[in-house]
């Protein structure tokens, strides 16, 4: 049929270009690295000759070095890319979309819901610290959505966040936006009043009942269910300033006890699920941060081209949005935009049945999250019907929807228990990027989410839902490569470590644990290293990098692997051995002006105290100490030519070592501002790098 007719696809699914090209290259160079584990096994010195315990130990690391890099080709070796026909949706579907639950999981009073037709939307606010002040900014955000909402349709605002609007846009209806602008600020300023007074007042107390909820006993750990329908979209006077409906709005905080796990956002995303199939019930369900914003006011509609195609559509369980920060510097000085891993390791998974689920900016059909198999040949409807509950007044369907957010709950490994089930995942990754969040500004920050991250990956391995194991057979292998890819971020740290640390210190002490220039094994060392780097550059380029942006890249792959994935690596085994207790950490995302604005200006923020500092400043002063110490040796005893034909690449390691960690430095001897290195991490960092150098003698 023509375009836009019931055969015609409501997506395109094209594979990238060069894949061919990538697979022969991919293949040179796993034949390098086989050299190179060669090389070590047959030149291991023998026992009592010097270097014997750093040969053996660099044999380990460079064994999962390369072992590792098999595992990252999972999400590179089969890249595909979708398209999706919003016009056909809209031909096709336009009376039939769809009601879309969208939940906000959060403990701020910020929420900024996408736009769709209002009585197809309903949106959950979860917060999960039981804060009145987020219930009040929820309510004052409803009163100015009456506003906002008509004046996105009128203009056709993006992105739909008035904040981010507000700041890029120069509008040429000057009396509409000084209006709009005006209740915003008005907005803003009642928020801000209660949150520094810390309480809500009695004035406002009086006029919304909800707030009889909250008493002196409550506190974020311990307190029932609360929950509050702000705006029924049943109601025929929900109506914004135009006269149109409004979404429902929901709030939640869900029933906390200091005697049981409440499995954090896990916890929150199953109450939500009950909650709102009492109230709204829709059939698909849209989950964001309390920090992201609608960048692109069609990314539902994006969603739905795969949920709703007439061929594909009963095989997908969701869609998965990446994960995009609006404040991310030209040069990304913190790593934070993820740039490879959204623009190139997600489409891999894509062709090998779906990305993983990272927990926001996805797209559920609401049965597969209630557990619903997959099953061949039958398909499952999420066209639009009446929602359930609509005879049902709203203090009772408040106090029925509060028993359901009582419900125990069980932290599962939600996108692979749904994948395990048959079901296919798909990536969009429209242009204009779907969802908007708030990246680290801190490097402390950047280090605590990165932690956060490779801990909950690492425990998903070594738990009964570890995709080695329990995906086997049900996934498929190239699906089951790239979820261990995540799963062993943690691991990382221990080869890493060993390689930045013991060719510095054999160095040192004069001992070559690497082939002199003039052997033939240079050679496959020679051609890793130079490969490896030339298409790590070339594939963020690619990805819309900078050239300094990718040396910050590598900048921070070495910090987190060093200090993040050590912690989140031991806090695991620990917590495995029964000696501690996994806590989830929120990632600060709000900071000073003095802070942002060394971080407008690229400047590394390093500022408290932390026991990574002390590990990345005892690593770099030690690499100096030891560049140092060799080069004095050298120049005294033998001349530089010679050492160096002998020990090239331990030389260029130990300098790119120093050259990359000039920021630190910096942070540790000149930098007056706070954003420097405390003083407690320069002395514990010089006393560690004593130590090392004394244990270092022992070394042979």
């Amino acid at each position: 049929m023509g375009e836009g007719g019931t055969s015609s696809p409501l997506f395109e699914t094209k594979r990238a270009k060069g894949i061919v090209l990538y697979r022969l290259f991919a293949a040179s160079f796993f034949v390098g690295v086989c050299l190179i584990w060669v090389y070590r096994v047959s030149h291991i010195p023998k026992a009592g000759e010097d270097g014997r315990f750093g040969w053996m130990g660099l044999l380990a690391a460079e064994l999962w070095f390369g072992f590792y890099w098999l595992l990252t080709q999972a999400s590179r070796w089969n890249r595909v890319y979708r398209h999706t026909f919003k016009d056909r949706l809209s031909q096709r579907y336009e009376e039939e979309l769809p009601g879309v639950d969208i939940f906000v999981c959060t403990a701020d009073p910020t929420i900024e819901p996408p736009m769709m037709p209002p009585e197809r939307l309903s949106v959950y606010l979860s917060n999960d610290g039981g804060s009145e002040l987020t219930c009040y900014a929820l309510l004052k955000a409803a009163e100015f959505a009456k506003h906002w909402i008509p004046y996105c349709k009128k203009y056709n605002v993006e992105p739909r966040s008035p904040a981010a609007y507000f700041a890029s846009q120069a509008s040429d209806n000057a009396g509409d936006l000084t209006l709009i602008k005006r209740l915003y600020k008005d907005m803003e300023n009642k928020i801000e009043s209660a949150v520094k007074l810390g309480s809500i007042s009695e004035e406002v107390r009086s006029k919304h009942k909800c707030f009889s909820q909250w008493n002196a006993y409550l506190s974020p750990r311990d307190h029932d269910t609360i929950l509050q329908i702000v705006i029924d979209g049943r109601d025929p006077n929900a109506r914004d300033v135009e006269g149109c409906g409004l979404p429902t709005l929901v709030y939640l905080a869900r029933e906390k006890r200091p005697q049981h796990h409440h499995n954090f956002k896990a916890g929150s995303m199953n109450a939500l699920i009950r909650v709102s199939s009492n109230i709204s019930n829709g059939k698909v369900i849209l989950n964001v941060d309390c920090d992201m914003y609608s960048n692109n006011s069609t990314a539902i509609r994006d969603a739905l081209c795969f949920l709703m195609d007439e061929e594909k559509d009963h095989e997908i369980a969701f869609v998965q949005f990446p994960q995009n920060f609006e404040n991310i510097t030209k040069n990304d000085l913190y790593s934070s935009s993820l740039r490879v891993i959204s623009e190139v390791e997600f489409h891999g998974l894509d062709g090998y049945g779906g990305p993983l689920y990272i927990g926001s900016g996805c797209v559920h059909r609401r049965d597969t999250l209630c557990g619903r198999k997959f099953s061949k040949g039958c398909k499952s409807e999420i066209k639009w019907e009446n929602r359930k509950g609509e005879e049902t007044s709203i203090p009772k369907l408040e106090e029925s929807s509060k028993r359901l957010a009582r419900c125990p709950v069980e932290d599962v490994i939600t996108g692979l228990s749904i994948q395990c089930h048959g079901w296919k995942s798909v990536y969009c990754n429209p242009t204009r990027k779907a969802f908007l969040g708030v990246a680290p500004t801190t490097l402390p920050q950047t280090l605590v989410q990165h932690k956060r991250w490779s801990e909950g990956d690492f425990q998903i391995l070594v738990s009964k839902y570890s995709p080695a194991l329990y995906g086997y057979g049900k996934i498929s292998l190239g699906l089951q490569l790239g979820y261990c890819c995540y799963c062993l971020w943690a691991p990382n740290c221990l080869a890493t470590l060993f390689y930045s640390i013991l060719p510095s210190l054999y160095l040192l002490k004069g001992i070559s644990v690497f082939p002199q220039i003039t052997s033939p094994w240079f050679i496959p060392f020679a051609y890793v290293i130079i490969a490896k780097y030339t298409w790590s550059f070339g594939e963020f380029m690619w990805s819309g990098g900078t050239m300094l942006g990718w040396w910050n890249d590598q900048r921070i792959w070495l910090y987190k692997r060093t200090s993040s994935y050590l912690f989140a690596f031991i806090d695991t085994i620990l917590h495995c051995l029964g000696y501690s207790d996994s806590g989830f950490v929120i990632t600060a995302k709000v900071a000073d002006e003095d802070v942002s604005q060394r971080y407008e200006k690229e400047i590394m923020e390093f500022g408290a105290s932390s026991p990574m500092f002390v590990i990345l400043a005892t690593d770099a002063l030690l690499n100096l100490y030891c560049f140092a110490g060799f080069l004095k040796e050298a120049i005294a005893r033998n001349g530089t030519v010679g050492v160096y034909e002998t020990m090239a690449l331990q030389i260029l390691l130990c300098g790119v070592l120093i050259v990359i960690n000039l920021p630190l430095y910096e942070a540790l001897c000149l930098r007056k501002d706070n954003g420097k290195m405390p003083g407690s991490v320069v002395f514990k960092s010089m006393a560690f790098v004593a130590l090392s150098c004394v244990c270092s003698k022992l070394l042979n």
